[in-house]
């Protein structure tokens, strides 16, 4: 037991039972794996390589390496590759119990860092993300990154990490862990911008921090998880208690069950009207909302579109007017004579018409719309979702002629 404990190796998800011991056959392994899901030309995949470290050297930490944000395509990349990192990278840091590791190259302007940009949209206190400084060592002579690791610059309420990992030169030339950390140990003992904080740089320290702050950050967020979870079970345990007696061919309990997701839907098509519903549409404008606009932007814009020839209805007007006094002579009067003002009214208002029938016509489709969103939640039982769909959408039609025939 004590050997397989000091024994270093890492598993693969995707390679149930297979220990790696070398690794670089780990490495390996990614580049196969990924060239496997993602093709052989710079292809980008959101399905996660899953491997875990088992080793006496390291602490336990959890992590998710995301791609850096990537400006122009290149091989099979598609168009918008830089929307598709962005969405996949937003997937994991908008979760609240994430911690986020905004990884900065010293030698770029860190006003200008994509990864400290997408923290601050989903953590804009700070209170998740940690600063991690890289390339410490290729920055130009005279310069420095002091103002920044002393959280001066820029601050986060975690402040930042100088670390200096191994180049691609010693990545090839197969430069040892060991060797790399005595390096980078070196390097911020003898810089005379780092000396004075080299007890709070490099990657030990870290991965120290890393693993503190995980586990301080969870066991901050984990009353609220062990509130939810309880909750989720007294209500589970309530809907057990309710069908715990429940018999599959009981006429009773089928119709009860019915009547319930009957009622539900009648719920839900109700808060969709009225703008009340659980979830709210942050794409566009749905139920009673694109109603109201309907009638108060769409049906004033297609009566404002309407042709007014005032001098042709001071022509009619007039004529009427004429019409009505026939051989009489027409004198001057303050009032209009009523049939000839109630026939300019009804020739004015069938102009109404057209775009009443219009607003009626989209109203109806989105009341449609709203019943297919409503029975989606009833999928489960297909004939009950068409038959519901099928009685709602028709009486919905049914009230449609009717009110056209008002028109």
């Amino acid at each position: 037991l004590l050997l397989i404990f000091l024994t270093e190796y890492a598993e693969f998800l995707h390679c149930k039972g297979k220990k790696f011991t070398d690794f670089d056959e780990v490495r390996q392994e990614i580049e196969v794996e990924t060239d496997r899901v993602t093709g052989m030309n710079k292809g980008i995949s959101s399905v996660p390589i899953n491997l875990r470290i088992y080793s006496p050297h390291v602490l336990s930490l959890t992590l998710i390496d995301l791609p850096g944000i990537t400006k122009v395509p290149v091989g099979d990349q598609p168009p918008d590759i830089e929307q598709q990192i962005r969405d996949m990278i937003m997937q994991f840091i908008s979760r609240e119990n994430c911690l986020i590791l905004a990884v900065t190259p010293a030698n770029t302007d860190l006003a200008n860092s994509d990864a400290l940009k997408l923290a601050k949209e989903v953590d804009p206190q700070g209170l998740r993300t940690i600063g991690v400084i890289t390339k410490l060592d290729l920055m130009d002579e005279g310069t420095d990154a002091r103002e920044v690791l002393e959280n001066k610059l820029l601050p986060l309420r975690r402040g930042y990490i100088g670390v200096v990992n191994r180049s691609q030169k010693d990545i090839d030339g197969k430069k040892d862990i060991k060797a790399a950390l005595l390096a980078e140990r070196k390097f911020f003992l003898s810089h005379p911008s780092y000396r004075h904080m080299a007890d709070r740089m490099g990657t030990p320290y870290l991965q120290k921090v890393l693993n503190q702050q995980l586990t301080n950050h969870i066991r901050d967020t984990l009353p609220a998880f062990r509130s939810k979870l309880q909750s989720q079970l007294l209500s589970i345990e309530h809907e057990v208690e309710v069908y715990k007696n429940f018999r599959p061919e009981d006429p009773t309990r089928k119709t009860k069950a019915l009547l319930q997701m009957v009622q539900q839907f009648s719920v839900d098509f109700e808060k969709r009207i009225e703008g009340s519903g659980d979830q709210v549409d942050t794409l566009e404008l749905s139920g009673g909302a694109k109603i109201n606009r309907i009638f108060h932007e769409r049906f004033p814009f297609e009566l404002v579109k309407m042709e007014f020839n005032e001098k042709e209805l001071r022509r009619e007007i007039s004529y009427a007017i004429k019409n009505i006094h026939g051989i009489r002579q027409v004198l001057p009067c303050l009032f209009t004579p009523d049939m000839a003002f109630e026939a300019i009214v009804k020739k004015q208002i069938v102009k109404l018409k057209g775009p009443c029938l219009k607003s009626v016509d989209l109203v109806m489709q989105e009341l449609i719309n709203t019943v297919k969103k409503c029975t989606k939640k009833l999928a489960t039982y297909p004939r009950l979702c068409e038959e519901t769909e099928r009685i709602v959408a028709g009486y919905i039609r049914e009230r449609e002629e009717k009110t056209k025939d008002q028109v």
